[in-house]
């Protein structure tokens, strides 16, 4: 073999060599890539089959959608479809069979995840985005800070709550009130009865509600929840940020705990409907008075849960509202009625009538629910109170209402989110007078103490302004 050709044979050679040796290698990349397609396959199975401990911070986004699948679809299943479709369940709603809470990690929107879920007609009941949802108020005025002469009971700003006792102040009508110097005659309320306040949180130190807050007590565990975990609810429960503290950053939910529950004839700031109660701060509503639907079941999740392990929880006041219908809302409370708990909504501040344009929650057409309109001092209806005659139940006072606010403040301030704690305040009265009352009477007995206005005919079903005299009488 000449020179030349040895060179030409060794150049094939290495050529050779090196293709094989490049192929040997892509072998591997190949092979490397499908292990970590395995692995990442693995993970994607393990992060959808374990629960997911959750701690959502007031940054955190909500999820997407609240989605029913059947009856016959295990929660592994559900899982399986949410990790298909790059989702995860957020949230189980226990007391609502397979009702789930799904995060989109794909950044779509929720229309369209509702959408995609409600195609799945055979594993799918309903699918619904989580709407956003807001306080039914109206104004608020600057706080009230001087001591007013003093009345029965002793509360010295107690001559300046015409929503319990109208002699005319303020150029109001006398008489057009709940008439409750005269229900205090038969009871003043009851530690033993709990009213859940569904708002903004409750400032639970406040001089006038402290000794009226409810506290877990020591023979109930804390609440478990399977995707958020062990809670320390000593303080009632944040659904907005999964927490144990329901402190109010907003001022709404303590201004409704006050209606119902400040205590009374203690010698300082106002009287509640009922001198003694229990109130369960429940948070769903952020700073600004907005929060999700998800949220708000999610604490009454929380209620159901806690009427399960002993808690005498027999109201739920739900001061808020969207015209926006959700299916997983109304289930969930149905689920608290079916716990024998009231569900007492305001009816919206729209001036609009709510046969026409429903609002919600006070619009479900369930056993435990009342849908609350607002009044005026002289016994007309407020100006911006919604109406109703087939879906608006009752009347109650809500303009120019003085209650608790927060750091110790008192306040008036206007809206069907003040009528509404009016409702739930005598329904927490009826109950201390009769603790073995059923949901359902408690309703009716409400819906017949009233005095019958005028102002209130087709606007109203029952026609009238609740009389908490005449409920505590019959």
């Amino acid at each position: 073999m000449n020179k030349n050709n040895f060179w030409i044979h060794l150049g094939i050679a290495l050529v050779i060599i090196s293709i094989a040796a490049i192929a040997g290698q892509i072998r591997n990349w190949q092979a490397q890539i499908q292990e970590r397609r395995i692995e990442r396959a693995v993970d994607v199975k393990e992060t959808v089959t374990k629960p997911i401990s959750i701690k959502r911070t007031k940054n955190a986004s909500e999820p997407e959608v609240l989605v029913k699948f059947r009856s016959d679809v295990s929660l592994e299943e559900i899982k399986r479809i949410a990790a298909k479709n790059n989702d995860r369940v957020e949230d189980e709603i226990e007391s609502v069979n397979n009702l789930v809470a799904i995060d989109d990690l794909d950044n779509l929107d929720a229309k369209s995840v509702a959408e995609q879920y409600s195609k799945m007609s055979d594993s799918v009941l309903y699918a619904e985005p989580n709407f956003q949802i807001s306080i039914n108020q109206v104004a608020e005025n600057a706080p009230v800070l001087d001591d007013q002469p003093t009345t029965a009971p002793n509360d010295p700003m107690f001559s300046e709550q015409w929503a319990l006792n109208n002699e005319g102040q303020g150029g109001g009508k006398a008489k057009a009130h709940l008439d409750a110097l005269k229900a205090w005659l038969k009871t003043q309320g009851s530690e033993d009865v709990v009213v859940a306040v569904l708002d903004t949180g409750v400032d639970y130190t406040h001089q006038d509600l402290v000794n009226n807050i409810w506290f877990r007590p020591n023979d109930v565990p804390a609440y478990v929840d399977d995707e958020i975990g062990t809670i320390d609810d000593k303080k009632g429960f944040n659904a907005d940020e999964n927490s144990g503290d329901p402190m109010d950053d907003n001022g709404h939910g303590t201004h409704c705990a006050g209606i119902i529950g400040a205590e009374g004839n203690n010698k300082k700031g106002i009287s509640g409907v009922n001198w003694k109660v229990e109130i369960m701060p429940l948070k769903f509503l952020g700073r600004g008075g907005f929060g999700s639907t998800k949220n708000a079941i999610e604490a009454i999740n929380y209620a159901i849960d806690r009427k399960k392990a002993g808690v005498n929880i027999r109201v739920i006041n739900a001061s808020w509202g969207s015209t926006q219908y959700s299916k997983a809302l109304e289930d969930a409370i149905r689920a608290a009625g079916e716990q024998g708990i009231l569900f007492v909504a305001a009816a919206g501040n729209n001036s609009t009538d709510n046969d026409k344009r429903p609002h919600y929650p006070s619009n479900y057409n369930l056993p435990n629910v009342i849908s609350v309109a607002a009044l005026d001092r002289n016994d007309t209806l407020a100006s911006f109170s919604n109406y109703g005659v087939k879906t608006v139940h009752i009347a109650a006072p809500g303009k120019e209402i003085l209650s608790t606010w927060l750091n110790d403040g008192f306040r008036e301030a206007s809206g069907t989110s003040m009528a509404t704690p009016q409702v739930a305040g005598v329904a927490a009265l009826i109950i201390a007078d009769n603790p073995k009352i059923k949901v359902e009477k408690l309703r009716e007995k409400l819906l017949k103490s009233v005095d019958k206005l005028d102002v209130l005919d087709g606007k109203v079903e029952n026609g009238g302004r609740l009389n908490a005299a005449k409920a505590l009488s019959e």
